[in-house]
Formats: structure tokens, C-alpha cells, sequence
């Protein structure tokens, strides 16, 4: 089955297989000639064109016609001289089923038409007598073709099946790499969401403790000298926290498991092996974002007009507002910041704004290296389907708007 499913035309050794196989179609016609049979003795022409008919055969898959021609060539005369019929025709049929096997239809079918065609009008001119004789042999001639078209054909349906299961293998091991490289850009964004907002709220919390002691150390207010260390040993317990379970899926046998069970999942997943560490963060936990805001030392005016938000919707959500707050909280410039985070439903999605009125006017050149974080939130509101937009706010300050579409079922990311 392996030699049958081979393509003959890129068949390793095929030219010493091919000798191998012309000298044994060779040794065989010339033990049935020693034998004896119908037709003139055999002599020393006869032997000459008997071997030399097999000699093509040694190129029949490099040059399928010339082959054929070759054999033809010789085997005209060995029939002419009325030699024994029978010896040349394993040597003819090996040829025509090599050009039925390699070639088109259409050249088949010009093959068989220009072997039969002469053939018959041969025989019929000059043994009228012998017409069923000429049947039987357009008959074999014919067979054989159709045998050298049915193996090609199942060729072709082979290396076709061989090929999809080929492309699919590459498919599977893009997919995989695909997969691996948005879980890994899905935990960069986590850390930096974890790390830029808690680093930031511990940076404020400890400006605020730096400014108690140092303001009047002869009336040194402890209570908020307290409360400032108690929020930074807060903030570090909960980032500890947050910085574990992340940690926890990366030390995971399959990381990308949880994206392998959705197939659908797109590019720059909010879920995933997050699902394993507990429930996404949601827009219930926003009240908690408003809170280390305000701790921080801004003004947070939270507004909330939204209900039955699909989890990877309100997960993209809570990480757009919270790196939006840190971003306000670092840059704003001023300590009576104001910050208004707003989210309502409209039209089928959800649309969030995050507005403050600092003086920092966002990141940029001027406010140190650009970072991650406005790529990473337009991240989380692509990987739901969504836009994000952000800016300078129409009158001061800076302003983050993102909508994010309702449709997507519950999982799909």
C-alpha cells in the first residue's frame, strides 16, 4: 500500500527500481520464449528487439511517453516478423499503465486513442478474420488504462487527505502558540493592573504619612500617622494577594487550559486561567476601586445605571476603571482632584467614562516614558469587541470613554 499511495513521479530510487523491475519483466519474457510457443522461432532479431523493448522501462516515470514511444518503437517489427505475441505484452501494458498513472486524463485518453486507433485499423485491413482477436486486445489495452486512471485518482485522493491532516497539524500548533502568546499578554496586563495601581496607592498613602510627621513634629498627629501606615499595610496585603493568585497560575501544568476548552475565544482574553482563581472582577467591585481612590486622596464620585452585565464584560469594565483611576490618581497634579467614574447601559453595550479635572493633561513626553496602561486598556475593551477612547477632557483635566458591547454570550471573550 505504500508503494501504491507514493507519488510515482517523486518516488525515492525510482530509476534503480524501474531497472530492477525492466530486467525482471525481461528475465520472465525470455524464459517463456525458451519454452517455446505460437509464432516464428525466435532468433537472433528477435532476441534483439525482445530485450531491447525493455530497455525504456527504465525511464518509464522520469519520461512516461518516451518510454512508450521506445517500446513501441521495438516491439512494431518483433510483431511484423511475426514473432511469438505474447512476450512483448507485459513490456506494453507496463508502459501504457505508467502513462495513465503519471499523466492527465486528457493525455490518457490522446494515448489510447493513438495506440488503439493504428492497431484496429491494422487488423482490420489485413486479418478481417481475426476482428474478435482485435476486441479482445482494444479490450485489455483499454482495462488498463482505466486501472493506471483509477490508481492515479486514489493517488491524488491520498496525498489530499495526507495534506489536510498536514495543515491541520499546523493549524493546531499556530493555535497553541496563538493561544500561549495572549495568555501571557492577558497576565502582563493583570501585573501591570495589580502592580501600577497598588504601587501607586502605597507611593500616595506614603507621601500623605511623609507630609503628617514632617508638617508640625511638635503636634504630631499619630491617629493619621496610624491610618496612613494601616492603608499601605492594607494596599500590601491585598496587591500580596492578588500577585499570589497570578503567580499560582503561571506555576499551572497547562496554562493556556482553560482558553484550550473555548475554541471561540478571541485575542487578548480577560478570562481564561483567571476563571480558575475565582470570580472575574466585576462591576460590584467598583465601589472598592472609589474607595482606594479616595484613600488616595481623591474625590471619587462613583455613578453606577447598569444591571445583568455578562462577567468578561464587567471584568474589562472593573480593569478600565481601575488603571483609569490610578492614571488619574498619579498624573492628576493637584490634591483636590476630582474624579467621576460613570457607567450606564446603552444602545446594547455598556458605556464607561472616567473624567477628572487634574492638571496633568494624561501621560505623555512631558509627564515621563509613556507606559502600558492606555494600551492595555484599549486592550480589555477590544478583547469584548468594544472601543476606548482617551484623552483631554473638553474643559480640564483628562478623560477615559470606552463602550463595550452587551451581544457577546457569557464566556466569550
Amino acid at each position: 500500500m505504500s508503494t501504491v499511495n507514493r507519488e510515482p513521479l517523486t518516488a525515492p530510487h525510482r530509476t534503480r527500481n524501474d531497472a530492477i523491475l525492466a530486467l525482471g519483466v525481461a528475465v520472465l519474457a525470455a524464459a517463456i520464449t525458451l519454452t517455446g510457443g505460437e509464432g516464428t522461432r525466435p532468433d537472433h532479431l528477435s532476441w534483439m528487439l525482445l530485450l531491447a523493448g525493455h530497455v525504456p522501462l527504465v525511464w518509464r516515470r522520469r519520461s512516461p511517453l518516451v518510454a512508450l514511444l521506445g517500446v513501441v518503437a521495438c516491439m512494431a517489427p518483433y510483431y511484423a516478423f511475426d514473432y511469438n505475441p505474447a512476450l512483448p505484452a507485459p513490456a506494453i501494458v507496463l508502459a501504457l499503465y505508467t502513462v495513465a498513472a503519471t499523466g492527465t486524463l486528457r493525455r490518457t485518453l490522446l494515448t489510447g486513442v493513438a495506440v488503439l486507433g493504428p492497431t484496429v485499423i491494422s487488423n482490420g485491413l489485413t486479418n478481417q478474420e481475426g476482428a474478435g482477436e482485435s476486441l479482445e486486445i482494444s479490450g485489455w489495452i483499454i482495462a488498463v488504462l482505466f486501472i493506471g486512471i483509477a490508481v492515479r485518482y486514489y493517488r491524488l485522493y491520498v496525498a489530499s487527505i495526507v495534506e489536510r491532516a498536514e495543515r491541520a497539524e499546523r493549524t493546531r500548533e499556530e493555535e497553541a502558540r496563538r493561544r500561549v502568546a495572549e495568555e501571557r499578554l492577558r497576565i502582563a496586563r493583570d501585573l501591570h493592573d495589580l502592580l501600577a495601581h497598588s504601587i501607586t496607592l502605597i507611593g500616595v498613602q506614603t507621601s500623605v504619612a511623609a507630609h503628617v510627621l514632617a508638617a508640625d513634629p511638635e503636634r504630631l498627629d499619630r491617629e493619621a500617622v496610624a491610618q496612613a501606615l494601616d492603608d499601605i499595610a492594607g494596599t500590601c496585603r491585598t496587591a500580596r494577594g492578588e500577585l499570589r493568585t497570578t503567580l499560582e497560575v503561571l506555576r499551572a501544568d497547562d496554562p493556556v487550559a482553560g482558553a484550550d476548552a473555548d475554541p471561540g475565544s478571541g485575542s487578548g482574553s480577560v478570562s481564561g486561567p483567571e476563571d480558575m482563581r475565582g470570580p472575574l472582577p466585576g462591576i460590584d467591585g467598583l465601589s472598592g476601586l472609589a474607595e482606594t481612590g479616595r484613600v488616595a486622596g481623591a474625590k471619587v464620585e462613583l455613578s453606577v445605571r447598569a444591571e445583568d452585565i455578562p462577567p468578561s464584560v464587567g471584568a474589562a469594565a472593573y480593569r478600565i476603571v481601575q488603571e483609569a483611576l490610578t492614571n488619574a490618581v498619579r498624573h492628576g497634579g493637584r490634591e483636590d482632584l476630582t474624579v467621576r467614574v460613570g457607567l450606564w447601559t446603552a444602545d446594547g453595550a455598556l458605556r464607561v467614562s472616567v473624567r477628572d479635572d487634574g492638571t496633568g493633561g494624561g501621560v505623555g513626553p512631558s509627564h515621563g516614558p509613556p507606559g502600558f496602561g492606555l494600551i492595555g486598556m484599549r486592550e480589555r475593551a477590544r478583547s469584548v469587541g468594544g472601543t476606548l477612547n482617551a484623552g483631554p477632557g473638553p474643559a480640564e483635566g483628562f478623560e477615559v470613554t470606552a463602550t463595550l458591547p452587551l451581544s457577546l454570550e457569557d464566556g466569550v471573550r
